[in-house]
């Protein structure tokens, strides 16, 4: 019992007679009756009693109507679900966003454009920090990044450069610096700071160490947050002062106050939009085709 005899079937039935049939499925009429009678060969049962006047279901005819209706709608949506997923028109994509990120206009442009172009495509997004986002790459449990990379990439992913981020100072709102802001980096080697931990974003890090030291800065660090988050509820609870990534100030928190310094203007904190090459999901495709059309570089 194939599909194709099945449709055949089912047109004999709703027209009524083998012609009418033939004329709907586009083929002649010896060949359509042929296709009926094979049919019933491999059923083994008579589908039609067939009389002067036309043709009649048996009653397991009538059976085989109601089941085939249902198997040609199946097969239908079957396949159309093959095709919206094998084009990226439905299933879901898992994305990683630091979580600082997370209210950035890019980032929020990004998911906002895929979500119109692609509404039936479910988004699972995973506030997750550079470092952790990185091991979920590799281990394949998750589709996409934005993170911070090396320039020189990272072995194993593609990227493309999101968006450009430099650092701000973050202080609390009652503190004499929100009064009297500073304006170089020197102004504040007595101050006490609160930092993140290396092993939460490597490459953000180092680059941040890097660019202090070229300057001569070493902060005093008295306290340690998991995360840029924490590390702002602690400012504004005026346990230290903050150097963190500009875009921290895409979510304004209370009893915080976003400074910009020159020498922290001048520190480069590229965000990458990244992947597994390997990742054939068509549904990312197309989230990596939106980035590449907004995308200012490639890496």
């Amino acid at each position: 019992m194939e599909f194709r005899q099945l449709s055949y079937f089912v047109a004999v039935v709703e027209t009524g007679s083998i012609s009418a049939a033939s004329r709907r499925v586009h083929i002649a009429q010896p060949a359509l009756t042929r296709q009926i009678r094979l049919l019933e060969e491999d059923l083994d049962t008579r589908l039609f009693d067939r009389h002067a006047r036309g043709m009649r279901l048996t009653v397991a005819g009538q059976a085989l109507f109601d089941e085939a209706q249902q198997l040609l709608d199946a097969r239908t949506q079957i396949r159309a679900r093959l095709t919206a997923l094998g084009s990226g028109l439905i299933g879901k994509v898992s994305l990683g966003v630091t979580v600082t990120h997370l209210w950035v206009p890019e980032v929020a442009g990004l998911l906002s454009r895929y979500r119109d172009h692609y509404p039936q495509v479910a988004f699972e997004v995973f506030p997750l920090l550079s470092g952790p986002q990185l091991e979920r790459l590799r281990e394949g449990s998750l589709d996409a990044g934005v993170l911070y990379l090396d320039e020189t990439g990272y072995p194993g992913l593609e990227a493309r450069r999101l968006q450009n981020d430099h650092l701000l100072l973050a202080v609390p709102e009652r503190s004499a610096w929100a009064q009297t802001p500073p304006q170089r980096l020197t102004e504040l080697a007595d101050a006490d700071f609160v930092w993140g931990f290396r092993s939460a974003s490597p490459v953000y890090f180092d680059r941040m160490q890097a660019h202090f030291q070229r300057l001569d800065f070493h902060p005093r660090v008295v306290q340690y947050g998991a995360d840029n988050i924490a590390i702002l509820s602690m400012v504004a609870a005026g346990l230290g002062i903050a150097i963190l990534p500009a875009a921290s100030s895409c979510h304004p928190m209370p009893g915080i106050r976003f400074l910009r310094l020159p020498e922290l203007d001048t520190c480069s904190m590229p965000l990458w939009f990244a992947w597994r090459p390997d990742n054939d999901s068509p549904a990312l495709h197309n989230l990596i085709a939106l980035v590449d059309g907004a995308a200012p570089g490639s890496m």
